[in-house]
């Protein structure tokens, strides 16, 4: 039989539209409002977000500000692991700042003088850290400007509800999702909503091209498959082909 080539799907960029809510309806609906404020800074001026790995924090940092700046706005994201802070974080209307909990301090002093240019220019800060802001172990004037604005716990989701996501974003390209498959993922790929959907999208076109159903047999062929590419070795064994119809 042909060998095909197979490429995954990359995952698709944070949007605020392409969050799975999930328990974060208020902060998603908090988040959209900002965006669609007439001028950055009207209302709320800093939004902290705090949550466990995976929560889904960073995504809503980046989809925010993505939706800031396609209005024209200056944006700058700062990851707090990053070497540096960007040049452009001295000049913009809205800035994110993630992984708090990780700023050096150095850094610390940049987010101190970011916050009261912003405040003072009516400009706009996301933050985002693993605890909320009294268990952060960062210079306490820090801590305060991150607690002055609103601040929300970013919930991740269960397996069942990631479970039901994903069934969902199936039926919208068509096809039936088995819940044999959805368990699969959700133990032997990483587990954030981005990547179970891009590997999902994967999976479909990867059952147009064999002709073949989604099953779990399929799915386990398929990462077998780039794990191959990868040169990871033998995984999973495959099993009889099937037919799509």
């Amino acid at each position: 039989m042909k060998q095909l080539a197979f490429d995954f799907v990359a995952p698709a960029s944070p949007t605020l539209d392409n969050f799975v809510e999930g328990r974060n309806a208020e902060v998603l609906q908090r988040l959209r409002g900002l965006v669609a404020a007439r001028n950055v800074g009207d209302g709320e001026r800093s939004i902290y977000l705090w949550g466990a790995a995976s929560s889904g924090r960073t995504h809503l940092l980046q989809g925010a500000l993505a939706a800031i700046g396609r209005r024209g706005r200056r944006v700058a994201y700062f990851a707090a692991d990053a070497e540096s802070a960007p040049e452009r974080l001295c000049e913009a209307d809205a800035a994110a700042i993630d992984d708090v909990e990780r700023l050096e301090a150095a850094a610390q002093g940049v987010v101190f003088n970011l916050y009261n240019r912003l405040r003072d220019s009516g400009g706009v800060l996301l933050a985002a850290g693993n605890a909320p802001p009294a268990q952060l172990r960062l210079r306490p004037d820090v801590v305060t400007r991150l607690a002055w604005g609103l601040v929300y716990e970013v919930h991740a989701l269960s397996d069942s509800e990631k479970a039901q996501a994903l069934a969902e974003h199936a039926a919208t390209r068509g096809f039936s999702l088995p819940p044999e498959v959805s368990r699969h993922l959700l133990t032997h790929v990483r587990r954030d909503m981005r990547n179970l959907i891009a590997i999902l999208e994967s999976l479909d076109r990867y059952s147009l091209e064999t002709k073949r159903p989604v099953t779990l047999t399929l799915v386990r062929e398929m990462l077998q498959s780039e794990r191959g590419e990868r040169g990871e070795g033998r995984g999973e064994k495959t099993e009889p082909q099937e037919t799509r119809k």
